[in-house]
């Protein structure tokens, strides 16, 4: 608690250089840090959707030179597979869920001018325009009440057509999302990988809450999504990261059973020091309001706004 109450005061008097964040970082050398990224808003687009998931172009492009100001951005695979590095400075992974077409787009864009490797986790029911559910029902005010989401979650188990129904009968209003809030299109995610640094992997197929599934449904949905991207794409990672940020040791055991070496969730976000559970790692969900004091905080190991 004072921790937190000292970062308060400290950023309420903008003195956010105050050498907090350069002695957190310090103490995280050699460390990496996922993060977990959704949509990100083309310059001249208006944020629509659930707005926590898309961040605007031009903010995004200030976080990656923050970054890279501050950390070394490596590659997932890498990060998977050496787990800490010798260094002055602590690594940082960039992924993104969904494969929203303005992430696979503006913002591979921003990794490209850059030259930063990225990991896209695709969604494969939504390859070709296909909007979620959570930006068709928030699309007018851009959010959900938590009851919606829960029930969405755990009594329909995350089914985008069993939600839709749900808000139908409900009488709330279901909106199109514009083109950069829909799922990329094949075209899209190959041009992406064709940048170099890009990599593909698993989001599943149908983006559902795994941990609702019945054991067929859930080896489906973590098998398809593996064998339809290998059939297009060679840029292609055997890592899984969990819908919804949920699993859970039967839904690891699957993603395992399936072919894949890791999975992820969205907590915490520093991949463990020494051993450590290959399909319950962690990433750091950077949500659209967070603040370019609150990036640099979390980016450093401070959970800050």
């Amino acid at each position: 608690m004072e921790l937190r109450r000292h970062l308060k005061t400290t950023l309420e008097h903008g003195a956010l250089w105050s050498g907090i964040p350069r002695a957190m970082r310090w103490q995280r050398r050699g460390d990496v840090l996922v993060l977990a990224y959704h949509d990100i808003v083309p310059d001249g687009e208006t944020p629509s959707g659930d707005l926590s998931l898309h961040l605007p172009q031009a903010r995004f492009a200030e976080q990656l030179d923050a970054l890279v100001r501050t950390h070394d951005v490596i590659a997932l695979e890498e990060a998977v597979a050496n787990g800490r590095r010798a260094g002055r400075r602590p690594a940082a992974v960039i992924t993104f869920d969904d494969a929203y077409q303005g992430a696979v787009t503006a913002g591979v864009a921003e990794l490209a001018r850059r030259g930063l490797p990225a990991t896209i986790f695709v969604a494969t029911a939504y390859v070709g325009g296909g909007d979620f559910w959570w930006d068709a029902l928030a699309a007018r005010d851009g959010g959900l009440p938590a009851t919606v989401r829960a029930r969405a979650l755990t009594e329909l188990a995350g089914a985008d057509a069993a939600i839709r129904a749900m808000a139908a009968r409900e009488s709330r209003a279901i909106a199109t999302p514009p083109a950069y809030a829909r799922g990329a299109s094949e075209r899209e995610l190959a041009y992406a990988t064709a940048q170099g640094g890009i990599t593909l992997a698993s989001h599943t197929h149908s983006h559902p809450n795994l941990t609702r599934l019945e054991p067929g449904a859930l080896r489906d949905e973590l098998a398809r999504p593996l064998a339809w991207l290998r059939e297009r794409f060679t840029e292609v990672l055997p890592m899984v990261s969990y819908p919804y940020g949920l699993s859970s040791p039967v839904v690891e055991q699957a993603a395992a059973a399936a072919g894949y070496t890791a999975g992820f969730r969205i907590s915490g976000g520093w991949l463990p020091r020494g051993a450590r559970a290959p399909f319950a790692l962690p990433r750091l969900d950077v949500s659209s309001g967070l603040s370019a004091a609150g990036f640099a905080l979390r980016c450093a190991g401070v959970r800050a706004r």
